[in-house]
């Protein structure tokens, strides 16, 4: 008897496909957020996850940025201005804001000079 051998085919993952609600898009940009290794990479990276579920292109017309320039400050190698976080999170609904985290022994706290 022949073996057939069949051939896995696997589709491209997007995160931009899951992210169909507010609570999706909230709970997926805190953690990235939260597991984001400081260089703001996996909070860019999940910006422009949401911008292209929610529509690139009105997301420019809203925050007066262009399609590809989005496109570009999104991007794994863009970088972004605070300003265009900021427009980009407007844009989508979404509020930054800051809590004062608890400390533990893992927080250097600057010593008094």
């Amino acid at each position: 008897m022949e073996e057939v051998k069949m051939k896995e085919s696997f589709s491209r993952w997007d995160a931009a496909d899951y992210l169909s609600t507010d609570e999706d898009i909230t709970e997926y940009l805190n953690s990235c957020i939260e597991e984001d290794p400081g260089d703001g990479s996996l909070v860019r990276a999940a910006l422009g996850d949401i911008a292209r579920a929610k529509s690139m292109t009105g997301l420019a017309g809203k925050t007066g940025l262009t399609r590809e320039g989005l496109y570009k400050a999104l991007s794994p190698r863009g970088n972004p201005s605070f300003s265009t976080i900021l427009k980009v999170s407007r844009a989508l609904g979404v509020d930054l804001h800051f809590d004062v985290r608890k400390h533990s022994d893992n927080d250097r706290r600057p010593s008094a000079a």
